[in-house]
């Protein structure tokens, strides 16, 4: 009988193990399986809150040790960080956001060790022309670096030095630190040259696809896990139009601005529509990319969070706080912005998760 009770128990902790979800690398490293675990874990408890570029500048000020927009309101800093590394590919010593890769680094590291999680974005130049992320006067890019295309082995030099510097983020004893890295993005829009009608759907399924496969199998990259966002939609054939595959992504994400009175909707049925392809696909739900008229809609916070409540998303990541002027303003509250008390009742709201009860949960372990 006791051996029989012993082979039970042996049995239920396999099955158990089985059901954990993995992520699609696998030879994912140990922290970035259980941050991956701890994703699906945490999406049923609540909705985590994102800033892009939290650490390193703000309203008014630059790169102030510990400093943070969201803390000075809420007296806290985001659960996720966004971080934007397009001009790497150049060699240039920072960000096109003007912020240094070594800092950027070196944030990762402190978020790990405190228990934050890191996403990384990369507007990378245009291959073909030289230009921005945004220059999409040819439609040639995405061909052009594929293998066999004449810019193949620049673009191979650029994920090498995205390799160099994903192998930059480890702890004193090397362990690798797990980021959500974010290629391609937006690409059911038409403005950056990896967009809709810039390529086709098998070119673009194509760059994904030797883009992951390069950087785990040529550069032994295991710590990452990969999201797919697009922008908007209207349909799940429309989001899943170039999906790369299941085998390559882990995390399946949507950018939506606020531009109007059709958000509200818009933000429901993308996110109605996204945790239901995740649920059937077995990934984690995002809104990866967000921002509102703050400054004008002082509740904005909790109107979005109404909308968001009902649905098993695992974070959504609003845009930058500019520390100097630019075609856009903040995406997240600031010391007295009039928004201030709308994102403390966000922030003190049951369904948000912040980085001191993040850190809690241990997950990387």
């Amino acid at each position: 009988m006791t051996r029989l009770l012993i082979v039970l128990i042996l049995l239920c902790a396999i099955t158990t193990s089985a059901q954990q979800p993995m992520p699609a690398d696998k030879k994912a490293t140990k922290e970035t399986v259980n941050l991956y675990q701890h994703l699906f874990e945490l999406k049923k408890q609540g909705l985590m809150f994102g800033h892009q570029d939290d650490l390193a500048y703000g309203e008014g000020w630059y790169g102030e040790e510990g400093r943070s927009d969201v803390k000075d309101v809420c007296g806290d800093y985001p659960a996720v960080y966004g971080w934007e590394i397009g001009h790497l590919e150049l060699g240039d010593e920072y960000s096109l956001d003007s912020v240094y890769f070594n800092d950027i680094q070196n944030w990762i590291k402190t978020i790990y060790e405190r228990g934050g999680i890191n996403t990384i974005s990369w507007h990378l130049r245009n291959p073909h022309t030289g230009g921005s992320s945004w220059d999409v006067s040819s439609k040639k890019a995405v061909a052009s670096i594929l293998p066999g295309g004449e810019k193949h082995e620049l673009f191979v030099s650029w994920l090498d030095e995205l390799a160099n510097f994903l192998n930059g983020l480890e702890t004193d004893d090397g362990t690798k630190i797990p980021v959500l890295f974010r290629p391609f993005h937006e690409h059911t829009g038409s403005w950056f040259w990896w967009g809709r009608d810039l390529c086709t759907v098998e070119d673009y399924k194509a760059l994904w696809r030797f883009t992951v496969n390069y950087l785990q199998s040529t550069k032994g990259i295991h710590h990452l896990l990969f999201t797919y966002s697009t922008d908007r939609f209207q349909t799940e054939a429309e989001y899943l139009e170039r999906y790369p595959g299941d085998d390559i992504v882990d995390v399946l994400g949507f950018d939506l601005y606020d531009r109007g009175s059709y958000y509200k909707g818009t933000l429901q049925n993308c996110a109605e529509k996204v945790t239901k392809l995740s649920a059937e696909k077995g990934k984690v739900a995002t809104v990866s990319e967000t921002g509102g008229p703050i400054a004008s809609n002082h509740n904005w916070w909790t109107e979005v969070l109404e909308i968001l409540q009902p649905y098993e998303l695992s974070y959504v990541l609003v845009w930058r706080n500019p520390f100097r002027p630019t075609d856009h303003g903040n995406f997240a509250p600031c010391k007295g912005s009039p928004d201030s008390d709308n994102f403390i009742k966000f922030y003190n709201d049951q369904h948000t998760i912040f980085q001191k009860e993040l850190t809690k949960k241990d997950i990387y372990q």
